[in-house]
């Protein structure tokens, strides 16, 4: 089903940077293929299969030969390993068991990923184990850096502008208020596509999809093999979703609810939103405001191309541990148009707290459904400036895309779960 955008349709693209934090996107990791799945289940099982269990998740603790499984539904499920089972160890993106390594049960750790497959109790609060796949955790984490760092140097993001899956061609406008060129995605059979739920922000939550559900609005991140002018994009892998722009002014906030309420500019109607862990708030420093709302104002491009980054930033990121990060080579080269994203990691994190009645937003959600309110993905404030160079708020929140789906404490396009 397709999810209309509740913003005005782009007339320019914005063009994501690499970092997706689908991040992302975003990116995410097999755990356990279907194959893989297949080859675990041994046809020697006198339990019939309604009984068979197959809990997938993180390992939370382990007691003598009982591992204790947080999974990925969010419950706890005590996994017994007996003499019989069968344990053996997977590398992450494994699509079958031929190169499994036997392990035993002291291998297993706080933190690893595992599939068990087994005798359910008839509770369902543990299983009696037949076999244990495992993916240690320190395999997920190297994974998911080089799948980041791929999407760095091999992904290209922004608005939809035009999708003709008869022939495999999506086309993305470029960013507002730069000379940025479209860009052409070619997907082909062997292409991963995926799709965001309408309500979450996580990459892991992206379904299996289709270019079907493709529709121009949404948002889309590729990584492939791009042409030498950058204007095409052979795709490996494609992720997508409708996502709501929104530019206004705080008119409440709720800290023990985790909830505010903006009024849109674009609809005059107010939004409440949700806040969770995986929302990014941040704040552009005055100079920066100013720079942006001067290039909407159709000033120099290299103005807001360079956002202050004195030694005193610098040390001060240092401390919190942040580092520059890189985006695409399009948009990183010396007096191109501005990187958002890069802007971004920069900008001080604020909370709910700090914002207050009258702060000017803009913010990147969910669609949400009919029983769940959006969930801010990215909210920026300190942004009067750029809401005056666009009354209408309609121009500011579209330069808020690129930072979609890299939103999620930059993690989010990562698959920060496997």
């Amino acid at each position: 089903m397709r999810h209309k955008v509740t913003r005005s349709r782009p007339t320019t693209t914005s063009m994501l940077t690499a970092s997706m934090t689908l991040s992302v996107a975003c990116l995410g990791i097999v755990l356990l293929s279907q194959s893989a799945i297949a080859q675990s289940q041994e046809a020697a099982t006198s339990a019939s299969s309604s009984a068979v269990a197959k809990p997938v998740g993180t390992v939370k603790a382990l007691s003598g030969n009982t591992i204790t499984l947080t999974t990925d539904t969010g419950a706890t499920v005590n996994v017994v390993v007996q003499d019989s089972t069968r344990l053996v160890r997977i590398a992450p993106g494994q699509k079958d068991l031929k190169d499994a390594a036997p392990i035993q049960l002291s291998d297993v750790q706080v933190g690893d990923r595992i599939l068990a497959r087994g005798k359910a109790s008839d509770d369902g609060k543990s299983v009696a184990a037949s076999s244990v796949i495992l993916m240690k955790e320190s395999d997920v984490s190297a994974k998911q850096e080089r799948d980041r760092e791929d999407w760095q140097k091999r992904g290209v993001g922004g608005l939809v502008s035009k999708v003709d899956a008869a022939n495999g061609i999506v086309t993305l406008s470029a960013p507002p208020a730069s000379d940025a060129k479209p860009v052409t995605i070619r997907v082909s059979k062997s292409t991963i596509i995926r799709r965001y739920s309408p309500d979450s922000i996580k990459f892991d939550d992206a379904k299996p999809s289709s270019l079907d559900e493709i529709h121009p609005g949404d948002q889309l991140r590729a990584r492939g093999t791009r042409s030498a002018d950058g204007t095409e994009l052979a795709a490996d892998e494609v992720v997508s979703g409708a996502f709501r722009n929104i530019a206004g002014l705080v008119t409440a906030t709720d800290a023990s609810a985790n909830t505010i309420t903006v009024m849109d500019l674009a609809t005059k109607k107010p939004v409440t939103l949700a806040i969770t862990a995986d929302s990014q708030l941040r704040k552009l420093p005055p100079m920066v405001a100013q720079r942006v709302a001067q290039r909407l104002r159709g000033g120099s491009s290299d103005a807001a191309a360079h956002p202050p980054a004195s030694g005193a930033d610098s040390a001060d990121a240092a401390k919190r541990g942040q580092t520059t990060p890189s985006g695409n080579a399009a948009s990183a080269r010396s007096g191109g148009p501005p990187d958002f994203q890069q802007m971004l990691k920069r900008m001080p994190p604020v909370t709910i707290a700090d914002l207050q009645k009258g702060d000017a937003v803009m913010v990147v959600t969910t669609e949400g459904t009919a029983s769940t309110q959006p969930t801010a993905i990215t909210l920026l404030s300190g942004v009067e400036p750029i809401l005056s160079a666009s009354p209408t708020g309609n121009q500011a929140a579209m330069l808020l895309s690129p930072w979609n789906l890299g939103g999620g404490g930059g993690d989010a396009a990562a698959g920060t779960n496997p």
